[in-house]
């Protein structure tokens, strides 16, 4: 058994970048030893084992086939023959491309190394066009700080307009898309992760509609709220968006169209909507908005007044008048500010 560190962990140790966790493949091993040295076994489709100490995981050096469409279509073949250089051989791109032995010896028979100088992503092998999911993770790997101005050689673009063409996209599942969307959000350039979808022209199916770029905001809702903002709410459907994001977006949008608005009526209507006493963290966040620094006072002033309303004297009313009874309560503390 031989283990080797290998892919983004490696790539960033060798830019001076503390990653945040690590993979290892394995060499010359079968499962039945993994386990006998006390790995615990998590993988589907192919062996992939938690580490007893560290949970890091480690997988059986494999080769792919690819056997049918998308990101799942593929036959894996593993077993102590397979050596490392076929195991990187299978990786989306050079910088992610290569290991490293326990010896802190670097192993890098694609050239990552000069890549990673150059900052250029190079696909590995024809074996790229196979996995429709690579295009996607590019676009996030450009939200991270270490790797946002790296750029696509030519012939890597090829290899992307050929998985456009195929239309294996659409194959993806809706969840691996939004766990790369979701990742993009979480990082420093999230809105590098949306140029490159637009530029490459991966949007179709997952991101109709998608024409302009902001990623304003604290936390990775706040910043999917403003790209939903910029695109006039109306990004696709077609992903699986968590309630907490979908919350954070119907918030923004409720203030939004708070200040469009000029009836007194819509406006009572749409802080009733906005839950202002349960919401108030979220709205706290949404304040500080760039596109709201404007209203930033006058929305601190409305969320001070509403926080300071007594709601105990809806306790007894029927269930049917408590709207009616809030807003009555809304007006007649905000009507000097609206």
């Amino acid at each position: 058994m031989e283990i080797f560190q290998v892919g983004g962990s490696v790539r960033d140790e060798l830019m001076g970048v503390q990653p945040k966790d690590r993979d290892w493949v394995v060499i010359n091993s079968s499962p039945e030893e993994m386990e006998k040295n006390g790995f615990k076994p998590i993988g589907r489709d192919f062996p992939v084992f938690l580490h007893p100490n560290t949970n890091e995981e480690y997988a059986l050096a494999r080769t792919e086939k690819k056997s049918g469409v998308g990101y799942k279509g593929f036959e894996f073949y593993f077993d102590s023959n397979v050596t490392l250089e076929q195991d990187l051989k299978r990786r989306d791109f050079t910088i992610n491309s290569i290991a490293k032995d326990k010896n802190g010896n670097i192993i890098d028979p694609f050239y990552g190394q000069l890549d990673i100088e150059k900052k250029i992503f190079r696909h590995t092998s024809s074996a790229f066009i196979e996995d429709p999911l690579r295009v996607i993770r590019f676009a996030r790997f450009k939200s991270y700080n270490q790797l946002c101005d790296f750029e696509l050689c030519s012939e890597t673009i090829d290899c992307f307009k050929k998985v456009v063409n195929a239309g294996e996209l659409k194959e993806l599942s809706p969840q691996r898309v939004w766990i790369e969307t979701k990742k993009a959000l979480e990082n420093k350039h999230s809105d590098r992760f949306f140029d490159a979808i637009i530029k490459y022209q991966l949007i179709d199916p997952w991101f109709k509609k998608l024409n302009q770029v902001s990623c304003d905001g604290s936390s990775p809702e706040l910043k999917w709220a403003d790209i939903q903002r910029i695109n006039d709410f109306q990004l696709s459907d077609l992903l699986p968006i968590p309630n907490s994001f979908q919350k954070t977006q119907d918030l923004l949008r409720q203030v939004l169209d708070f200040f469009q608005s000029k009836k007194i009526q819509e406006r009572l209507e749409l802080i009733e909507k906005m839950n202002i006493h349960r919401n108030i963290e979220i709205l706290e966040e949404i304040k500080n908005y760039k596109c709201l620094q404007n209203n930033k006072n006058y929305l601190e002033e409305i969320f001070k007044s509403v926080l300071d309303i007594d709601f105990s004297c809806l306790a007894n009313i029927p269930a049917s008048e408590v709207s009616q009874k809030k807003q009555f309560l809304y007006h007649e503390t905000l009507k000097g500010i609206l």
